[in-house]
């Protein structure tokens, strides 16, 4: 997970998560939507594909990417916990506003 989260740390890789979610993609494609130099995408999926976020498969002299969900999942379900803790609060914290508008009338 720790591979994740150092990946998606980084604005242009989450920018290119976003472009393959959309669907299949390469290196071209992506680079001409970016603004960032062909070199550097590849880089970066580099970095994506090392953490288990993007496949590659060939197609002819072209390498076509993909979005891989599972890892992303895993990362949702760490974070679900965290999610449940704020929930929390911020029902208690409702409660107490709520209260307090009650006590004032």
């Amino acid at each position: 997970m720790d591979d994740v989260l150092q990946a998606i740390g980084d604005d242009s890789r989450r920018k290119i998560l976003a472009m393959l979610r959309e669907g299949p993609a390469t290196a071209g494609a992506l680079a001409e939507a970016l603004p960032i130099a062909r070199p550097g995408v590849s880089r970066h999926l580099r970095v994506l594909r090392e953490a288990g976020l993007v496949d590659v498969r060939h197609d002819a002299q072209r390498r076509i990417y993909s979005l891989r969900a599972d890892p992303l999942a895993e990362l949702d379900d760490w974070l679900e916990t965290y999610r449940l803790l704020w929930r929390n609060r911020l029902d208690a914290l409702h409660t107490e506003i709520t209260r307090g508008k009650r006590n004032e009338r």
